[in-house]
C-alpha cells in the first residue's frame, strides 16, 4: 500500500470512528510519542495528548451521532509527515478539515485534526487522490 493510500486509509478510520461514537477507536489513531492538537468547530485549540483525548471522550459520549459525510478527502505526504484535507457535510452546514498525521513505527497517527466553515464545496479534480470508500 502507498503511504498515500494508507494516509487516506487512516483518515478514513477517524471519521469511522467519529460517526461511530467509538471512543477506543478514536484513541487508537492519536499519536502516543508526537505532540498533538485539535480545534473543534467553535473551540479554542485544545494542546496535549490527554487534555485533546478528554475532548473526544466527552464529544463522543455526551452527544448525540452525527448526521454528517466526509468526502474528498485529498492527502499529500512529506516524509514522515502527511496532511489530508476534506469536507464534512452536516445538514446545517459545511466544514472543511485538515487532518494531520505523523509516521509512528509502520502506523500513520494523528497529531492535529481542526474543522470550520466552508462557504461552498469545491469542484474538484481528484484524480488518483481520489479512492473512495476504504473500509
Amino acid at each position: 500500500m502507498s503511504d498515500k493510500t494508507a494516509v487516506l486509509f487512516a483518515n478514513e478510520a477517524f471519521y469511522v470512528a467519529f460517526l461511530s461514537g467509538d471512543y477506543d477507536a478514536m484513541e487508537s489513531l492519536w499519536a502516543h510519542n508526537a505532540p498533538v492538537s485539535c480545534i473543534h468547530p467553535g473551540w479554542h485549540h485544545l494542546m496535549g495528548r490527554d487534555v485533546v483525548m478528554e475532548s473526544w471522550q466527552s464529544l463522543l459520549q455526551n452527544a448525540e451521532i452525527p448526521d454528517m459525510n466526509y468526502s474528498n478527502a485529498v492527502a499529500s505526504v512529506y516524509g514522515d509527515t502527511a496532511v489530508v484535507i476534506c469536507y464534512e457535510t452536516f445538514p446545517e452546514a459545511l466544514l472543511v478539515a485538515t487532518n494531520v498525521f505523523v509516521r509512528e513505527e509502520a502506523d500513520w497517527k494523528l497529531v492535529h485534526h481542526q474543522s470550520g466553515g466552508s462557504s461552498e464545496m469545491p469542484d474538484l479534480e481528484l484524480g488518483d487522490d481520489s479512492l473512495g470508500t476504504l473500509q
